[in-house]
Formats: C-alpha cells, structure tokens, sequence
C-alpha cells in the first residue's frame, strides 16, 4: 500500500481530534474512521464520513422520532424483513463515503455504478505518481474457454514471469516518457530547464491502464449493498472484487444487523425464475426430472442445479 507523508499526516490529525456530536455512530467502524486499509499492490479504501446506522434503517421504515422500546431482536427482525422484500427505501437513509486509490482500469468499470458522487483526482491539474498494477503471478492466467470475460487456468512459471517482465517494462518506459512530456521529474523538477513541457492534460494519454488513481466515492447504503452483491461475487474480475469485499468488511462494521440480512438474503441466497421454481417443485414432489423434460435450456439447467447442489 502507497500513502503519502502528506496523507499519514492528515490521517492522524484526523484520527486525533475528537468530535462531539447528537447523531447516531457506528463504534466500530469509528475505530478505523480515515484509516486505511492496503488492497493490490499501491491501492487502499478508507472511510472518510458516513451517516446512520441500523437504526436510521428501522427509524426510517417506521417512521418514528426516536428508537423507542422497540427490542434489538425486533429490529434486526425488520431489517431482514425489508431485505427479505427488497424494500429499498429505508436503506437509502444511510450513506457513506469513502477514499480509494486504484487501478485507473478498475476505476472504469467501477465508474459503471452511476448511483454514487465521485470526485476523481485530476490528471489534468496534478502528475499523476509512479505508481502502477502489477498481478501477483498467481493471478496470471489464460482465457476462459467457457467465459468470454473470465480467466482459466494460470499460466506457467514462465509464461508469466515474461508477462510480468512487459507489463513492468512497458509501465516504466511509459512513465519515463509521461516525465520527458512533462519535462518535468517526479520531484517536480525540470529535465531540461531551457524547454516547456507539454500540457498535462495531453502527457497523460500515454500512460496505461494499470496506473493508479484516487477518488472520494459517496454512496447510500442501497447502492452500495447492490454495488457489492455484484463486485464481491465470484465472477467478478479479482483486481474490483478485493476492493468489494475490503468495503463489505467495513459495512459489517457501520451496520452490523444490515450486513448479516445481506449475507443471507443477498449473498448467501439465491433468486429463481419461474421455470426453476416449477422444477423444484416438481423435484420436491419426486418426480425424475431431466433437462429436456423441464422447459430449461442447458445453461438454465446447469445453472439451477448448481444452485441446488444437485449433480449435474
């Protein structure tokens, strides 16, 4: 992980000064308030604000002043009830915002999500850092046969340590040319004082996707947990699905009672169509069924059984 000196300081002036306030917090995500938490090789997210908790949710969805004497077995119940039902409203009472440092290339699929603020370090007004992804070579791996957008196996030993060697080299060679365009050096001084550099905002072009960026992201609680049941799923591309899970560790810290209705409804459940409920009806009534027989095509098919737990 790459913080700057500047960024540590304003992190522990933050962290040091003491707030006093009416609203409600979340104490154990104030414990890792501004901290931040290293993803890839260069990249962090850290919490810089939030608003509500569990109990603006159950506030919300009843439309009360206060907590009441409602139990917090009551609560939580509400709260799985809303999940349940995919009532979203009163999730959209909460929101949160956070500072992430990460590949420009998973930054525009990120980008993707238009339910959040984003306000993105400017490439046009600052250099950007010599800082760039490299996989670890684990990560490295051949196209999916059966996934146009998906990785296969690893590639070997060497197949990936020549891969790592163009990706460093190219990454350099880049940077060292975004400096010669600038004529300016990562301190900030000049490459040959007599000569004018190029605007920033065309020096950059040539720099790849692998380079780091920064954003301040703001997002309400809805968003953010459909945001989430996307980028931590399995299928999603490794490099957005470690940021993904690092943020869904901290929602289990801002609003406990909502994460764990997420990880049941959400995560750890499963959604039929009409075709599928159908055939597990018909299974549970014991009926043998095959693929041909159930109205699926192949890929449904294999899909529900999956699910299921069943052979295929």
């Amino acid at each position: 992980m790459s913080v700057t000196a500047d960024q540590l300081a304003e992190i522990d002036r933050l962290r040091a000064e003491m707030q006093p306030t009416r609203r409600a917090t979340a104490p154990a995500l104030e414990e890792i308030l501004y901290q931040a938490w290293p993803v890839l090789d260069h990249g962090f997210v850290r919490v810089i604000d939030y608003m509500g908790d569990d109990g603006a949710v159950v506030q919300a969805a009843r439309v009360s002043y206060g907590r009441g004497t409602r139990q917090v077995s009551e609560d939580a119940g509400l709260i799985r009830y809303l999940m349940r039902h995919r009532h979203s409203t009163p999730f959209e009472m909460c929101e949160i915002k956070f500072h992430v440092k990460l590949p420009i290339f998973v930054a525009r699929q990120w980008i993707r999500h238009r339910t959040a603020n984003v306000n993105e370090y400017s490439a046009r007004y600052s250099v950007l850092d010599r800082e760039f992804y490299l996989p670890a070579p684990g990560q490295l791996c051949a196209q999916a046969s059966d996934n146009r957008q998906g990785r296969g196996d690893a590639l070997s030993p060497a197949q990936s340590a020549r891969v790592l060697g163009m990706l460093k080299a190219d990454s350099e060679n880049a940077y060292a040319h975004y400096e010669e365009m600038l004529n300016q050096r990562e301190d900030g001084t000049p490459l040959d004082p007599g000569q004018d550099g190029l605007a920033r905002e065309l020096a950059r072009i040539n720099l790849s996707l692998n380079y780091y960026t920064q954003w301040y992201w703001k997002i309400d609680l809805h968003n953010l947990l459909h945001f989430l049941s996307l980028r931590v799923d399995a299928h999603a591309q490794y490099e957005i699905r470690v940021y993904a899970e690092a943020m869904l560790d901290m929602v289990k810290r801002w609003v406990p009672q909502v994460h764990a209705a997420f990880l049941e409804y959400r995560l750890g459940g499963a959604e039929l169509s009409a075709s599928g409920l159908r055939v597990v009806r018909r299974l549970l009534a014991g009926e043998a069924l095959t693929q041909e027989a159930s109205g699926m095509n192949k890929r449904e098919w294999r899909e529900l059984m999956t699910t299921l737990g069943r052979d295929q």
